[in-house]
């Protein structure tokens, strides 16, 4: 089977599930290629898109927010959006690509590509068959207007919220968000320490804010210092990702009385060797730490479906969510550090951990391949 996968640089999270399946598809002896559409233009418009978005969820998270509950009220007109017309003009692009190349399947874990390989089916155009995977734990604005032959959602639960918004039920399967392959393996907490280079005795937090270092990770972090600075049992980790703002800043401030890391490949194993993980509620790097079994702490979502992220994993008890910085994180964070029975694996059936394999059979059977 040849596969194209189909992200966007809009945050980590829909490139990290666009590696997992990847990863599963190669495993099991098929070809795929990941791509971001923006790429095919001359001008990279892809990194531009992409630094937008990071720069405006870094900065301005309200502005985000007033944005996305902008898509859910224009999503109440019966025409097409904004969204669906501006990715339009890539069809050009793409049909190149196609013509170019066989693909069997287009698997996509991004909006836009889904716009864009509509548009050119209401063009008149016949992309292969289309495979949609939801990242986060909402039917999100515009999601309604596209047209793939199958939707991948996080969970049963969310079934009968994408078919109120318009999808087909028979194109819906709860098959989960993917994670790779290294979250779901079993490795003891004092392995991962030992690779890492890390203390075997004594509790580890790791704090992140996603790929974006976004969120309150700095006001996070005073308030878990000042709290623990006198129990030299606890040790900080905080990642940043591609925030370089926040790597200097907490470099400036703590020096080395908290690990202080900017990009890490290796999120899979300190989710293993960390005691608590408190992060902003991605649907992607949520459902990581549920699959690593690391207990969690959700803080400050950006407003949209984060919030919603958020809301679903504490209802189900695969989280604690904070609202501020306060007390209320060292109270949640000192029960998940020393509470025995709170710290069992947060593992629940809703979550699928091999999501990845079962979107791989799903696209074999799209492609009639078993």
């Amino acid at each position: 089977m040849e596969a194209l996968i189909l992200t966007c640089s809009t945050g980590g999270g829909h490139n990290a599930a666009a590696v997992a399946i990847k990863e599963e598809l190669l495993m099991c002896g098929h070809r795929a290629e990941m791509l971001d559409p923006y790429s095919l233009t001359k001008n990279r418009l892809e990194k531009r898109v992409g630094q937008t978005y990071v720069r405006l969820v870094q900065r301005a998270p309200r502005i985000f927010g007033f944005v996305y509950m902008l898509g859910n009220i224009y999503r109440r007109f019966p025409w097409r959006s904004p969204v669906y017309y501006a990715n339009g003009k890539m069809v050009k692009y793409m049909e190149e690509l196609f013509k170019s190349r066989k693909f069997d399947i287009v698997i996509t874990t991004h909006l836009f590509p889904a716009e864009i390989l509509t548009y050119m089916k209401n063009s008149g155009l016949k992309p292969p068959k289309t495979i949609f995977v939801a990242t986060d734990y909402a039917c999100i604005p515009f999601t309604e207007e596209t047209e793939c032959d199958y939707y991948v959602i996080p969970m049963a639960e969310l079934v009968n919220e994408f078919v109120s918004r318009g999808i087909e039920k028979k194109k819906i399967y709860p098959l989960g968000i993917p994670v790779k392959k290294e979250f779901r393996e079993n490795i003891s907490k004092e392995e991962a320490r030992k690779t890492l280079g890390l203390n075997q005795d004594g509790k580890y937090i790791l704090v992140s804010g996603g790929s974006m270092g976004a969120g309150s990770m700095v006001r996070t972090i005073r308030t878990l210092y000042k709290h623990y600075k006198r129990d030299k049992n606890v040790k900080i980790i905080a990642v940043c990702g591609c925030n370089r703002r926040v790597y200097k800043r907490l470099l400036r401030e703590f020096k080395e009385k908290i690990i202080t890391i900017e990009f890490t490949k290796q999120m899979a194993l300190y989710m293993k060797a960390c005691n608590v993980f408190i992060t902003k509620p991605g649907g992607l790097s949520s459902t990581e730490a549920v699959v690593a079994g690391i207990p969690l702490i959700h803080m400050s979502p950006i407003p949209g479906c984060e919030s919603i992220n958020m809301r679903r994993f504490v209802k189900y008890g695969l989280s604690d969510g904070v609202k501020g910085t306060g007390k209320d994180i060292t109270d949640i964070t000192d029960k998940l550090l020393y509470d025995i029975n709170i710290q069992k694996n947060r593992e629940s059936k809703i979550i699928n951990c091999n999501a990845a394999g079962d979107i791989r059979k799903l696209a074999e059977k799209a492609v009639n391949l078993n």
